[in-house]
């Protein structure tokens, strides 16, 4: 894989997801966007960034737990790793699959060992996508519901939902060729990453048969979503616009499978508009309160990722300084 094969395909899906986030802006409209958004306040969004800092945590949680005998005061460590991962996901101008490199190389510079660092990422990895299954299952449930009793369920949400469910299911299927790719995309992105794969591949093994591991990354991972799903509601909530708490979740379910289908996108720009601006009617939610709640989101994630970014990049550097 040329450095060229890799940026083209991240420029192309980059440049659709700006095209598709306009229109989704300009479906609703700029100004009454704004203005939804607005409604959330200084206080109330300083509110949603310390509860998304606190989903960072469980998710931190959760990559510990799939690293055993890890002491518990280095829990915070895979926090910060999970928060610089996350960071990188969603402002650098990679794929997903750049900030996992970001994730590894901060617990690996921190001292932990490269090859429980890496198979605990590909659990991580795995618990994840499967709590995410099990969360996406629960949408579409509702929107079989919704269905059963007459209401309007469009094309797109059951088009959206199933290949995001297909994409799911390869991803916790096929770790041992995603655990290849990463490689791959590492020495591109971090040519001193040199990851020992067939190593990793035995702490693998190791791990599957140990259970305890995977069972507590996985609830740890789905409390993270439901967590999320949660915030969302409740984001939705201080705008005015309020709504069951079931459909909120249930559209959000979706909307995290969509963004987790669309990984090639850096942030998944414009999917996650779009997903909402299509997804949103079917649940009864109105369009504008959609579109602000991603809005918002947006806000919250440049508010946290982009000091986490900087910090990230001068314990970078320092620790280069220190091996010169």
């Amino acid at each position: 894989m040329t450095k060229a094969s890799l940026r083209w395909p991240v420029a192309i899906a980059f440049a659709a997801g700006i095209a598709a986030a306009l229109w989704a802006i300009g479906t609703v409209g700029l100004t009454d966007l704004v203005h939804a958004a607005a409604r959330l306040g200084g206080w109330g969004f300083f509110a949603i960034c310390m509860a998304s800092v606190g989903i960072l945590g469980l998710l931190g949680g959760a990559w510990a737990a799939a690293m055993p005998m890890v002491p518990a005061r280095r829990v915070g460590l895979f926090a910060w790793a999970r928060a610089a991962r996350e960071a990188a996901n969603d402002l650098l101008p990679f794929s997903q699959l750049g900030g996992l490199m970001v994730g590894g190389r901060t617990l690996t510079g921190a001292g932990l060992a490269v090859v429980p660092v890496y198979a605990a990422m590909i659990i991580d990895l795995t618990t994840e996508m499967a709590s995410q299954l099990v969360v996406t299952l629960f949408g579409l449930g509702a929107l079989a519901t919704l269905l059963a009793q007459g209401g309007v369920v469009s094309g797109a949400a059951w088009g959206g939902a199933g290949i995001a469910v297909a994409t799911l299911l390869a991803m916790v299927l096929f770790q041992r060729p995603l655990l290849s790719l990463i490689d791959r995309i590492g020495t591109r992105l971090l040519p001193e990453a040199d990851l020992p794969l067939g190593r990793i591949r035995d702490e693998l093994d190791r791990l599957y048969r140990a259970k305890a591991p995977i069972l507590s990354s996985f609830l740890l991972n789905l409390a993270a979503w439901m967590a999320s799903a949660l915030l969302a509601w409740a984001i939705l909530w201080l705008i005015g616009a309020r709504y069951p708490v079931g459909r909120v979740v249930a559209l959000e379910s979706l909307i995290f499978a969509v963004r987790s289908a669309a990984f090639l996108i850096p942030g998944a720009l414009g999917v996650q508009e779009a997903a909402y601006l299509l997804l949103a009617h079917s649940f009864g939610i109105n369009a504008e309160a959609a579109l602000a709640l991603s809005v918002i989101k947006r806000a919250r994630d440049v508010a946290i990722g982009l000091p986490t970014l900087l910090l990230w990049w001068a314990q970078d550097v320092r620790r280069g300084v220190a091996r010169a």
